[in-house]
């Protein structure tokens, strides 16, 4: 940062520190790009943001950044939050159009029903059917409990590791490059897991329930 750089990628919380530590300068910014901006204005990082961009623009300025949002999903509010740092005639980008379901093609889907008390068991037969002795496979759950208790029961007669926020960054990078390696088979997951991970070996992923 001190001999000057041209992209800065950063989450919220860091480049705010480095702003308040007077270590990064953003007057000069000429883009801003925002990814994954439903998530990240819907996560509690709002705030962060706004103040984060307070610094590269100035209200009604001709010289502002240019600014660019991604985002999978666009419900109505990810629009008028983008007005609020875009000029008037900005362009919207649709890669999806009306094919507002669209999955890959080459995936099979199954919806399997069962009692929650047995469904550790009916998830072991699952993973050893669709995936094998050598395929990979991610379950999702909704809880950080559900996701250790899982990966401890008896019935996932595969090694089964758990990923989810209560785990430190550092041991969250040992576990999944674990699973990349194949040291273990089943990673019991929560959405902690469900945007940034490219594991092409994966043959098998499962929701432990209806996603909300």
């Amino acid at each position: 940062l001190k001999s000057g750089i041209d992209i800065l990628v950063g989450t919220p919380g860091r480049i705010k520190d480095h702003i308040q530590n007077s270590k990064l300068e953003l007057s000069n910014v000429k883009h801003v790009v925002l990814d994954e901006v439903d998530h990240m204005l819907d996560m509690g990082f709002a705030e962060q943001v706004e103040e984060i961009l307070g610094f590269a623009y100035k209200k009604g300025s001709e010289s502002n950044p240019q600014t660019l949002l991604f985002s999978a999903t666009c419900p109505r509010w990810v629009y008028d939050v983008a007005k609020k740092y875009m000029k008037d005639e900005y362009e919207q980008i649709d890669l999806i159009g009306k094919k507002t379901q669209r999955t890959a093609t080459t995936v099979e889907h199954l919806a399997i029903q069962c009692r929650s008390s047995q469904r550790a068991g009916v998830l072991g037969d699952i993973i050893q059917v669709y995936s094998g002795s050598h395929g990979r496979t991610i379950v999702f759950c909704e809880t950080k409990k559900e996701a250790n208790e899982l990966a401890m029961n008896a019935s996932l007669k595969q090694d089964a590791q758990s990923l989810h926020g209560d785990i430190p960054q550092k041991q969250r990078e040992i576990t999944l490059k674990g699973f990349r390696n194949g040291v273990f088979e089943v990673l019991i997951a929560t959405n902690v897991a469900a945007r940034g991970l490219d594991i092409p070996e994966v043959h098998l992923v499962i929701q432990c329930s209806p996603p909300k």
